[in-house]
């Protein structure tokens, strides 16, 4: 699980985009100030830290100072976010990160900075839309719901239910021309539906899922990507 701790308002600025940083392997950190960004490394060890340059109570330059010269801090990859003045930019010099920014900020030109840094490794198993309804336990209490996409590795579902990032539940569900499956998972993931729609988006991680599952999971996938490539083929 790689962590990244990032400004709020930073955070912000990428919310709209799809990309690596929705993975279930990464989970994101926002904080308000470098203050608090600063106390959010000391308690989880961040891979990766995008600060600003200027906040009230910490300056940039303070905050890499401390990072960079604090043995059991030093190990994370940094970036400063700044204005476009001259200024600032000759601050970000003297500030002891990988890399900065200047605003306005190209959140694509970001993005690829930030999958650099982390040294993301490139998704090893294949998600695919599949309509599934599940019934799942949280702390012994049941809820339905059903999945969005699915992979080996976890799969996005829809439910009613309140849950929140770290409860371990338990799903049952079954594939299409297989057997019903129970899977222990971690949600990794939480997020509000759209407008016009009721309950909560949530994201999880597979915990042991054993061998049995990850075989009938595998199939199912590779039977859909067949049939979808035949229709491919079929529409050329």
């Amino acid at each position: 699980m790689k962590k990244v701790i990032i400004a709020e308002d930073i955070r912000g600025v990428l919310g709209g985009e799809k990309s690596f940083l929705n993975r279930s392997d990464i989970r994101i950190f926002t904080a308000a100030s470098n203050e608090k960004a600063l106390a959010l490394h000391r308690s989880v060890r961040a891979d990766l830290i995008v600060a600003k340059l200027t906040t009230p109570e910490m300056s940039g330059e303070k905050l890499c100072s401390l990072i960079r010269d604090g043995e059991e801090l030093r190990n994370v990859s940094l970036i400063i976010i700044c204005s476009d003045a001259d200024s600032d930019l000759d601050r970000c010099v003297q500030c002891r990160a990988n890399a900065f920014f200047s605003s306005p900020i190209e959140s694509a030109l970001l993005l690829q900075e930030l999958h650099k840094l982390l040294h993301v490794a490139p998704r090893t198993s294949c998600r695919i839309p599949l309509s599934v309804k599940l019934r799942g336990k949280s702390k012994a209490m049941p809820f339905t719901g059903s999945t969005e996409d699915i992979s080996t590795s976890g799969m996005l579902f829809r439910s009613s239910a309140r849950l929140f990032e770290g409860d371990v539940i338990t799903c049952s569900f079954s594939l299409p021309r297989s057997t019903r499956i129970t899977v222990h998972g971690e949600i990794v993931r939480c997020a509000a539906t759209e407008a016009g729609h009721d309950g909560y988006n949530y994201g999880i991680r597979f915990v042991d899922p054993g061998p049995r599952v990850v075989s009938a999971l595998s199939e199912s996938v590779k039977k859909i990507l067949m049939k979808r490539s035949d229709v491919i083929r079929m529409q050329r």
